[in-house]
């Protein structure tokens, strides 16, 4: 007889577990649990945090390396976004205006 199928399914009702417990771990307990102001305080950056973490290598690097001249579309598209958006505040056009000065140098010139 086959057991080949034993593992796999064994593998997704750990995972399975895994998940439910983790999911569930705030749930548990009967009454709230008290969190330190300065982990409250820094759960408020963790966003911030996660997208820079994500964008950063995206703007400065390609190909799992740091970019080592200045004709790269992304650096020019990422400063006058970064102007828009503290200028007007809107991500709409901050959108609009990165994707602008990106398109024509990446396509157009080949950066």
């Amino acid at each position: 007889m086959n057991w080949s199928w034993v593992e796999p399914v064994i593998a997704i009702l750990g995972l399975a577990v895994i998940t439910v417990v983790s999911r569930a771990f705030f749930m548990i307990p009967e009454r709230e649990m008290a969190l330190p102001d300065w982990l409250k305080r820094g759960l408020k950056y963790a966003p911030l945090a996660a997208l820079s973490a994500v964008i950063a290598p995206e703007i400065f690097m390609a190909h799992g390396e740091f970019i080592h001249t200045v004709q790269d579309a992304r650096l020019p598209a990422v400063v006058l976004a970064s102007a828009y958006y503290f200028w007007r505040r809107g991500i709409l056009g901050t959108i609009v205006v990165g994707m602008w000065v990106y398109l024509p140098l990446h396509i157009g010139w080949g950066w």
